[in-house]
């Protein structure tokens, strides 16, 4: 007979590949432990008002520390878990449930540092991929095995987890392995809580255990309501010794802790997280509050009634009692206008929210859409009033307009026989009931090592342009000035103005370290018209500098009465137009803000300030973003409010650390695509690794303001993600290097951030950047890249190109420039003058997500030296994190772009 057939071959050993197959993940949940009532029926207005919110809010977008105002004074720290620290144990803590002396006590890793073992093998030195890390993960392994075996008592029971409730189901990257834990807080015998598992989709199974022994369970937090309990939803894989409950036998990662993104946190930190509240936002019912408006307008005859977004100062951001718009409508953005008809309610929205208004307004609403772009239905709410403005009356409050936008409006008005109607109170104020309380925090002085100028020295330069101006004469009269004509003051009430240049401070609206406030400065002596309650610890520094205190809303009678003598008060065209109707059109003579001028010109004290404050911040970015990054490739979900919420905590470190200088913008997915958009705890998606990842965010710090945005990738981009990134960076680049003469405006800039989107049919519709105060708004005028006033040395500006597909994703990159002057081969010849700008802001662009083959020679190597020199400036402040500096040293190093598919669609990422 025939030989048998010989045997088969062996099959083909298992190929590595890195990052392949479905690693589970886990997820990085906030804890829901909080101490506070039921805000869920709350507007965001309401729970403003609540008394935590106004001594101190924890949230993550909303946090402004201002506590320390004596210079140098410690603020809130991060810290780390571990052997030489200190625990602070918060006010709260159940001292009761704390660990009887003696007893071992169950530890986590930390999840925040980049330690590892030190008995662990070394990497390989070729980078990430092959096989990168197991045997480190063996010995771990090994390790707890032996402990095991030490602790005979011990019991590898996973403790119960929390879901974050924000995950939707395009998003939620745990789906598959979903479980519901209850959870109850250990009991007087320290038994080990129960835990049930509900039906996964593989059937229906359950397990509970308990814990006996020397070793208990305890919960990290205070007891919290039932109600707040959220369940896991993780995935695992193999780096512990806990067993799977399918019984497979295989390696688990442990479960995470109800406070996973807790657990690591210490005294101030852990106290910020257990406290931290930001509850859901319903959208109001707006019908009942327009009914009541109505009554109020149908008393006064009015037609139409205008609700502006800002306050009696002009103030973009503003506190929560001025927030009539919000209120009215459910609208949170800023820059627009409410328009109340008998019949319908107008929102016309700024082209940043375009997107955002139509999803915060109700039924109720309509939205239009204002800007100068292509979709824009009309170019400003003054255009939109006027063409419907005819035989009527439009009633206003006369604080909340200025006066150029209500002369321009009058004047529109007058041919259709309708006018501008100013009743004598706030028609929403009359029917805004539980309307928030105005702070009562007192103010502080900014000292002259961050101003580089005494008050005083201020002050005199203001009087010295009040005596150079030329009295109010007709120009028709040849007769000398009168008395009465000549420019003797200047009222200002503008916030920021009036803090830089007083330097003072203070903590009236969150994040703008500024002070609700009037300040008449005549030519021997000031007035401030403020409460007097936030002044009791500056009276001697305002004494000192002649400036005397009246109350608030004594500025009505001042005007009236005329108190100041003879002679014109000087206004600028910024200036509510209530204020020029007590002073009448005899009595005021309007020309540009000269202290806003004078703010906008940073001096070199401020200026050095700002680079220290720019450093600092972007040190703190740097080790976040190496955080997120390791997070993320470990298989944690992290959704955008924890994102943000530990970005803070980082920034929390630095040194003259005041708070945040506005709402973290973290988004990814669609949210990127909302240029204005902020995460809350109960919505926020988990980060996607399909799509960029953009944060747009800043801290406020005494030597300076800082607004730093940039947008990474966690996964593999597409080829349309880096075509839209590589033309924002090329946008980017182009206004960082432009080297113009002097006189030339930001307006006249612009073009060269748009320019390459241009070429491929793309645009953004905000724009490309503004003013950064110090220590002051995070907006600031006159200077922008929309604006026609010339840029000056000394104007410091963003720099924020970016392209949003609504619905999809977003992209934007944002760096802070200073103009200086730059030497070029004409100047040598003559004596014109050219300015350029100095980029402030010390953090690397991730370049995975540039195509290569679209930047000129030039723009490869201003990217190259972008990084490099973060690499060099941040080194010294971040040598202690190894993580960061790993992440900091591989951006500084990396090569541009990603490496192309393979034969067959194989893709291999190094990182």
């Amino acid at each position: 007979m025939p030989p048998p057939p010989p045997p088969p071959p062996p099959p083909p050993p298992p190929v590595c590949l890195p990052f392949f197959g479905k690693k589970q993940r886990k997820r990085l949940t906030p804890s829901q432990h909080t101490f506070t009532d039921d805000y869920s029926n709350r507007s965001s207005i309401e729970r403003l008002e609540h008394p935590l919110s106004r001594t101190g809010s924890y949230s993550t977008t909303r946090t402004l520390t201002s506590n320390h105002r004596s210079v140098g004074a410690p603020s809130d720290k991060l810290t780390f878990a571990t052997d030489s620290e200190s625990y602070n144990v918060p006010d709260n803590y159940d001292a009761a449930r704390d660990v009887t002396p003696g007893r071992p006590v169950l530890k986590r890793a930390n999840t925040t540092t980049a330690t590892k073992s030190k008995t662990g093998s070394k990497k390989w030195p070729f980078g990430y991929g092959w096989g990168s890390g197991q045997k480190d993960k063996d010995r771990e392994r090994e390790l707890d095995r032996e402990q095991a075996l030490l602790d005979p008592d011990h019991e590898s029971t996973p403790p119960p987890v929390y879901q974050h409730t924000g995950s939707g189901p395009a998003h939620s990257r745990s789906s598959q392995s979903r479980a519901s834990h209850s959870f109850s807080d250990a009991s007087s015998d320290r038994q080990h809580p129960q835990v049930s598992f509900n039906p996964l989709p593989g059937g229906p199974r359950s397990r509970s255990t308990s814990m006996g022994g020397s070793i208990k369970y305890i919960n990290p937090l205070p007891p919290s309501p039932s109600h707040l309990n959220r369940s896991g939803t993780y995935k695992s894989n193999g780096t512990s010794a806990t067993k799977r409950s399918d019984g497979s036998g295989r390696n688990a990662r442990p479960s995470l802790y109800p406070s996973e993104s807790s657990s690591t946190l210490v005294g101030s930190a852990l106290e910020r997280k257990i406290r931290d509240e930001d509850p859901v936002v319903v959208r109001p019912d707006t019908s009942s509050r327009l009914d009541a408006l109505r009554d109020h307008m149908r008393q006064h005859d009015i037609a139409y009634y205008v609700i502006p977004s800002e306050d009696a100062h002009g103030s973009e951001y503003i506190a929560p009692a001025d927030k009539r718009l919000e209120w009215i409508s459910g609208f949170t953005g800023s820059s627009s206008q409410g328009v109340v008809s008998m019949n319908s309610a107008y929102l016309i929205a700024n082209s940043n929210y375009w997107i955002q208004a139509p999803k915060e307004v109700d039924s109720n609403w309509l939205v239009v859409k204002a800007g100068h772009g292509p979709e824009s239905e009309v170019s400003s709410w003054i255009e939109w009033l006027v063409e419907r403005g005819q035989d009527c009356k439009i009633g206003i409050d006369a604080r909340l307009i200025s006066y150029e936008q209500a002369t321009a409006l009058n004047n529109a008005l007058k041919p259709k026989n309708a006018k501008l109607y100013y009743p004598p109170q706030n028609l929403v104020d009359l029917i805004w009931t539980n309307k928030p309380a105005r702070s009562q925090a007192p103010i502080y002085i900014q000292p002259k090592e961050f101003t580089g100028l005494n008050a005083s020295e201020k002050l005199a330069d203001l009087r010295a342009w009040i005596k150079a101006q030329r009295p109010a004469v007709p120009s028709y009269s040849k007769s000398p000035p009168k008395p009465s004509q000549q420019q003797v003051a200047t009222l200002i009430s503008n916030l920021s103005c009036i803090a830089w240049l007083l330097n003072l401070r203070g903590d009236d609206i969150p994040f703008n370290p500024v002070f609700h406030s009037y300040l008449f400065v005549g030519l021997h002596s000031a007035t401030l018209f403020i409460d007097p309650v936030k002044t009791k610890e500056v009276e001697a520094y305002l004494k000192s500098i002649d400036v005397n205190i009246r109350e608030y809303n004594d500025i009505w009678t001042f005007l009236r009465r005329k108190e100041w003598g003879d002679g014109n008060v000087i206004i600028s065209p910024q200036t509510p137009y209530a204020i020029c109707l007590m002073l009448t059109s005899f009595r005021y003579t309007v020309l540009p803000s000269y202290v806003e001028e004078r703010k906008a010109i940073k001096n070199e004290t401020e200026i050095r300030g700002l680079r220290k404050a720019y450093l600092r911040d972007g040190a703190a970015y740097v080790r976040w973003l190496a955080w997120l990054e390791e997070k993320l490739q470990q298989g944690y979900d992290v959704s955008e409010y924890e994102a943000a919420w530990r970005l803070t905590e980082y920034r929390r470190k630095n040194k003259h650390y005041m708070g945040l200088a506005y709402e973290n913008i973290s988004a990814t997915g669609p949210n990127a695509a909302l240029p204005h958009y902020t995460p809350h705890k109960a919505t926020a998606l988990l980060i996607d690794r399909k799509t960029p990842y953009l944060n747009d965010s800043g801290g406020q710090y005494r030597d300076g303001t800082c607004d730093t945005t940039r947008t990474v990738h966690f996964g593999r981009p597409t080829q349309e993600q880096c075509e839209a990134y590589t033309r924002v960076l090329q946008g980017h680049i182009a206004i960082d290097s432009a080297v113009f003469p002097e006189g030339t405006s930001g307006a006249k800039l612009d073009v060269l951030a748009r320019r390459a989107l241009w070429q491929d049919g793309l645009n953004y519709m905000h724009g490309t950047g503004h003013g950064v105060g110090s220590f002051l708004n995070v907006h600031e005028g006159p200077q922008s890249f929309s604006s026609d006033i010339p840029l000056q040395v000394g104007h410091v500006l963003t720099n924020e190109p970016g392209f949003y597909k609504e619905g999809y994703w977003g992209i934007r990159i944002e760096s802070a420039l200073v103009v200086r002057k730059v030497h070029t081969k004409g100047s040598l010849n003559n004596n014109e003058t050219w300015l350029g700008f100095e980029r402030l802001t010390c953090v690397p662009i991730q370049t995975k997500m540039v195509r290569e083959v679209m930047l000129s020679k030039e723009e490869r190597q201003w990217l190259k030296d972008h990084n490099r020199r973060c690499l060099e400036m941040l080194e010294p402040l971040i040598r202690h994190d190894k993580r960061a500096m790993k992440y900091l040293r591989r951006e500084a190093e990396r090569g541009i772009g990603i490496a192309g598919a393979g034969p067959g669609g194989l893709t291999i990422d190094w990182d």
